[in-house]
């Protein structure tokens, strides 16, 4: 019996050690994936698929570059500064928002962000109404999630990373018949033909690792990354039905 009571405590803390040493990884995923950054991303890969639509050849021309920067400041940013507002305030306990009450305020800031990018978005002429509907689809999600939150705590992550995946769906029919792959320049490290099946199969992946991550922190339980993913997924099916 005491051996076995041993046996117990070895396994225990084994289990212990090994999910502490993830949570750094799970921290990492957790911030490279935020979802204030989703939009960014989407920008990124639209324009790795086909820059054209946004009058320019390749993403790294001067105004491309301009461009990101100019949605990363918009839509992260500065929502990103006011939410650290809140939390220097103390209308907020950490920026991890813990508790689901503690998100109403945050989602309110966002949202009115969000819609104020989607209409400059789809005013602009620089930008592609592919790109305005995958901004929408974002504002859609962030609603939702807003109203899902009062009743239990959705996963934001979810919701960012099932809207990603969305996006990449919905891109690889939109311009299946343009092109059905693309290159990624890494400098120095040479230049990678991505096959859209293959991002697809990524963007899938890292998914599944933002969602496991959120578990590992004990962010989340399984229910509000299912919910989140699809939320995120299906928001970006709306915005499509309505702009095109």
């Amino acid at each position: 019996m005491e051996n076995l009571l041993l046996l117990l405590m070895y396994l225990n803390n084994k289990e212990s050690f090994k999910m502490l040493m993830l949570r750094p990884i799970a921290y990492f995923f957790s911030v490279v994936f935020h979802p204030l950054l989703m939009l960014t991303y989407m920008l990124v890969l639209l324009l790795l698929i086909n820059p054209y639509l946004f009058g320019v050849s390749n993403i790294h021309e001067p105004s491309s570059k301009l461009l990101i920067l100019r949605i990363f400041l918009s839509t992260f940013f500065i929502p990103f500064f006011s939410i650290s507002m809140l939390r220097f305030l103390g209308l907020i306990e950490s920026m991890e928002m813990k508790d689901k009450q503690e998100r109403i305020g945050p989602y309110i800031i966002t949202g009115l962000f969000y819609v104020w990018i989607f209409w400059n978005s789809f005013n602009s002429q620089q930008i592609p109404t592919a790109y305005a509907t995958f901004v929408l689809g974002t504002v859609i999600a962030l609603f939702l999630a807003f109203f899902i939150n009062i009743f239990t705590k959705i996963s934001a992550h979810a919701v960012g990373m099932g809207g990603l995946v969305g996006m990449v769906i919905i891109t690889m029919f939109m311009f299946s018949y343009v092109t059905d792959s693309f290159a990624m320049d890494f400098g120095i490290l040479g230049v990678l033909q991505m096959n859209m099946t293959m991002l697809l199969m990524v963007v899938l992946l890292l998914a599944g690792l933002v969602g496991t991550s959120r578990l590992i922190l004990d962010a989340h339980e399984p229910a509000d990354l299912y919910g989140g993913y699809l939320v995120g997924l299906f928001s970006q099916l709306i915005a499509l039905r309505f702009l095109f």
